[in-house]
């Protein structure tokens, strides 16, 4: 069976590759579990698609990654709002998700959520808060990010 893997597998290829497997292995657990999709001419232009937007997120080496620590320590208003209990406090939590996206819409370059880390834990309170993410093994982004009742 030919698939192409939409996320990286264990000692079988990174995203984007196409591969060739047992029926049984394909059928029962890379396709119900999402890791991987039936090779076709429209998912190889779709696998395509998805290649051009994890090399747009990718830092290339040091040079990069100190370039976007300066945009985005150079970032002004990097805020969220968020639905609070009267007391200030919030209906869960934020996400390193939803830090990603006030990145960007403040106007810095995208971010990976699972580089983004909170030094305190969740964040589950309005206020400023420190968030740290890591663009490269040498490098760290410092950014306050204000949350803000609705």
């Amino acid at each position: 069976m030919k698939l192409i893997l939409t996320t990286a597998v264990e000692n079988l290829g990174e995203a984007g590759d196409t591969v060739e497997v047992r029926d049984g292995y394909g059928r029962n657990y890379l396709l119900p579990r999402g890791l991987a999709i039936v090779a076709t001419r429209g998912a190889q232009k779709q696998v395509e698609g998805i290649r051009r937007a994890q090399q747009a997120r990718v830092v290339r080496d040091l040079d990069h990654a100190n370039e976007l620590k300066q945009a985005i320590e150079g970032l002004e208003n990097v805020s969220l709002t968020v639905k609070t209990h009267d007391s200030g406090k919030l209906f869960g939590s934020v996400t390193a998700s939803d830090v990603a996206g006030a990145i960007k819409a403040a106007g810095g370059p995208a971010v990976e959520k699972r580089n983004v880390e909170f030094p305190k834990g969740h964040i589950k309170a309005t206020g400023s808060h420190p968030v740290v993410v890591k663009l490269h093994p040498k490098v760290e982004a410092k950014v306050d990010v204000a949350v803000v009742s609705v």
